[in-house]
């Protein structure tokens, strides 16, 4: 089985490595890295950075497309020639996974028109707008369309997915594995339901995201 995860500058790490550190541990699982042209690519703090080994225009099948959010989701809604690979792959994979506001990117790719999704909090208009309905869950699955809320999600996303390929007792035992099982020391992870209060904390959220791209320093 193979997992192909699409990369961009200024995506977010966790998007990535949460779901790739449970998907790793599914037997028979071979992973690949795909951006613009192979080589490393610059996660938002542009402290990090991912090795791709091809690129979009050399991926062509695969078993599960993996797409992931972060602060360059923005300018690569404009990549056509990641677009391009999204509509390429998506249709004969046996998966299609968006985490966070990558989903976005699914959405400029003709994939959310009348399917049910989540995303992170900040992105569910622009979701909307590509003609989805926006589930405020932690993840969603639709067919053969699985998708994740914010960064953390990713990991709960992946296990929900290594579930469906590999049965209850692969998942529980990569959890263990892993040793999952969070216990965070405030109760905001969401704004859903939370007090008017919060609406300050998400603002930061989103200004420190943004001045973290614009400022960021990438040694590669």
């Amino acid at each position: 089985m193979r997992l192909s995860i699409l990369l961009f500058d200024g995506f977010t790490a966790l998007d990535v490595v949460g779901g790739y550190e449970v998907l790793a541990n599914v037997p028979g699982m071979t992973l690949e890295f795909a951006a613009a042209r192979p080589g490393p690519v610059a996660a938002d703090s542009g402290a990090l950075g991912l090795m791709a080994t091809l690129s979009y225009a050399d991926l062509h099948a695969t078993d599960l497309l993996y797409v992931p959010g972060g602060p360059g989701v923005q300018a690569a809604l404009q990549d056509s020639a990641l677009l391009a690979c999204i509509e390429r792959v998506s249709p004969a994979s046996s998966w299609t996974i968006g985490i966070c506001n990558g989903v976005l990117l699914l959405g400029a790719a003709g994939l959310l028109r009348g399917r049910r999704v989540t995303t992170n909090y900040f992105a569910r208009e622009q979701a909307r707008a590509f003609g989805a309905e926006v589930l405020p869950e932690r993840f969603v699955h639709d067919g053969r369309l699985l998708t994740g809320a914010g960064v953390s999600s990713s990991v709960d996303t992946a296990l929900y997915l290594a579930g469906q390929l590999g049965g209850t007792t692969l998942a529980r035992t990569i959890q263990l594995g892993i040793e999952y099982y969070p216990a965070p020391p405030f109760g905001n992870g969401t704004p859903d339901g939370q007090a008017q209060a919060l609406k300050d904390v998400v603002a930061q959220v989103e200004r420190t995201a943004a001045q973290r791209l614009a400022a960021r320093h990438i040694p590669f």
